[in-house]
């Protein structure tokens, strides 16, 4: 009804006014419509990414808060003390360490020193060769050979020199032939085992010394050992005897009557020394 007091004609065309003013407002609405939603989808945005800020403020706190957690355990474990196995552990590896470490130092030249420098290598020191008991050699028989045989043996023993042994075989060579003799003169002397009996005064034994005359007594020059010792440390005794001739060397401790009757054993005397006692040895 208008304001005349007519009504509105439902099928009557509308006028552009009213079109006007419908259009006008359908347009509105729809812009509104679409401001709305355009403002749903902002604030759909930026929940978003307000959400993805707080769930990576919440990692980085997470990480933040493990890492505190795994420093304070391992300074706890730091200070907490250490079992046996774990200290043996610690050990071996800090002696290998240390081992690797010399290996590398000893492996250079200038760490290790050199044997033939006679101011580091050790001192050597050779085992004394000891005599041997070979076939008899130069005509001698076996009883001969096992007398040579216990000289060079008592004077190793005494540390004489190699020049000592073939000075004192050449003069019991001289003296006895080199068998055990006891004295007719002195039927004690026949009481200990000989190997036969000389007339020579009193003298007795392989160097045929005398008991008169100081050596010692019968008994003990009776045995083979002892006669060579007395015989060798009156040679000792003898200044410079080991540049000596060998007749004269005997000579000086036996003062024969026949001094230069020692000289034409030495050759043989050396013979036997050597197969007794091998060269160099």
């Amino acid at each position: 009804m208008r304001d005349d007091g007519t009504l509105d004609d439902p099928y009557a065309p509308s006028s552009p006014t009213a079109d006007m003013e419908d259009g006008t407002s359908t347009e509105r609405t729809t812009t509104a419509s679409r401001l709305l939603a355009y403002g749903r989808d902002l604030t759909g945005r930026r929940r978003a990414q307000v959400a993805l800020a707080t769930g990576v403020v919440c990692c980085l706190g997470l990480t933040a808060v493990a890492q505190v957690r795994d420093d304070g355990a391992a300074s706890a474990r730091a200070d907490a003390p250490v079992g046996s196995s774990e200290l043996a552990q610690r050990a071996g590896e800090q002696s290998a360490s240390r081992g690797l470490d010399r290996v590398a130092a000893t492996s250079t030249p200038a760490a290790t020193p050199s044997p033939a420098d006679p101011d580091t290598a050790p001192p050597t020191r050779k085992a004394a060769a000891r005599p041997t008991s070979p076939a008899p050699v130069v005509g001698l028989d076996r009883t001969q050979m096992r007398n040579a045989e216990a000289i060079v043996r008592t004077g190793r023993d005494m540390g004489v020199p190699r020049r000592g042994l073939v000075i004192a075989v050449a003069t019991a060579m001289q003296e006895s032939n080199l068998y055990n003799v006891a004295s007719g003169v002195l039927p004690e002397s026949q009481n200990y085992p000989h190997q036969g009996v000389g007339w020579d005064h009193d003298s007795v034994g392989l160097f045929q010394q005398r008991s008169s005359s100081g050596w010692g007594p019968v008994g003990r020059l009776m045995d083979p050992e002892f006669a060579t010792r007395q015989f060798l440390a009156a040679l000792e005794q003898v200044p410079g005897w080991e540049r000596m001739r060998l007749t004269d060397a005997a000579q000086a401790v036996q003062v024969s009557a026949y001094p230069e009757h020692y000289q034409k054993h030495e050759w043989r005397a050396v013979r036997v020394v050597d197969a007794i006692l091998p060269s160099g040895r």
